[in-house]
């Protein structure tokens, strides 16, 4: 029998998942963060820890803000130049066949996080979803989120 190795995930099987304050906010205090991919003036980018997809990643405003009403102008333009510059990179590293990207605003639309607005870019490949998903309601992502962030960020040099 193969088996399926993803530790990293065991606080969020546990309900363990839950950190203290924003998760945004603590993120873009130190680019040295792991999983913080880069960041400009107004946006931060980093790994989801809890990805859909090998790849998965939050685009969010360095400012505390709940809705895209709040953004500024300069913001927005940032936020979308760091979607482009985030998108080459995975498709630098990855070579995906497409993307789902949006927003999830208000818990009922499905956020997760709801007081820090942020964007989801999912890589997608043809075939992704298979029996797993589907029968057994687990999702196989097969490289360590530690190796994935140092690959963006090496292709970001």
């Amino acid at each position: 029998m193969d088996k399926l190795w993803a530790p990293w995930r065991i606080n969020y099987v546990n309900g363990k998942s839950k950190s203290r304050g924003c998760i945004f906010c603590s993120a873009k205090r130190s680019i040295s963060k792991d999983y913080v991919i880069f960041k400009s003036s107004f946006t931060i980018v980093m790994l989801n820890i809890y990805p859909y997809n090998n790849g998965h990643l939050l685009i969010s405003p360095l400012r505390h803000i709940r809705d895209i009403s709040q953004l500024r102008q300069e913001e927005v333009l940032d936020l979308f130049k760091c979607l482009n510059k985030a998108k080459a990179l995975l498709q630098k590293v990855l070579r995906p066949q497409g993307y789902n990207i949006g927003f999830n605003l208000t818990r009922t639309a499905g956020a997760g996080i709801t007081g820090h607005l942020h964007m989801h870019v999912v890589p997608r490949w043809t075939g992704d979803t298979n029996f797993m998903p589907v029968i057994s309601n687990t999702k196989i992502i097969s490289q360590s989120l530690d190796e994935l962030a140092r690959c963006l960020k090496n292709a970001d040099k």
